[in-house]
């Protein structure tokens, strides 16, 4: 059973960078054909995929948050991390980690962290 963990702070100042972490157990970041990413859903919209990192350490970001959105990992912890860089209250969201497999299903998720832009 693979469980993920977000951790970070809940609360980031305007033009500040958001930084999350997402603590893997149960199976490895590295294992082939899984995608490790990170989805927001903001107050009143649906859900909205931030970008992933696979298992050779690849990245893909969303063309609407690509400028601003970095993703990186630590294997030897099996954490990766998401940076989100000039962040506005429009940023403000519920974030989860999450596992995309191969035919692009998330199959497991994390509980979630709510991130507030505010000073």
């Amino acid at each position: 059973q693979v469980q993920l963990q977000e951790s970070g702070p809940g609360l980031v100042k305007p033009s500040q960078t958001l930084s999350l972490t997402c603590t893997v157990s149960g199976g490895s970041i590295t294992t082939n054909y899984y995608y490790w990413s990170w989805i927001r859903q903001s107050p009143g919209k649906g859900l909205e995929w931030i970008g992933y990192i696979d298992a050779s350490g690849s990245t893909y970001y969303s063309p609407s948050l690509k400028s601003r959105t970095s993703i990186s990992r630590d294997t030897s912890k099996n954490q990766f991390t998401l940076q989100l860089s000039s962040v506005t209250p429009e940023d403000t969201a519920v974030y989860y980690c999450a596992r995309r497999t191969l035919a692009m299903v998330v199959d497991y998720w994390g509980q979630g962290t709510q991130v507030t832009v505010s000073s």
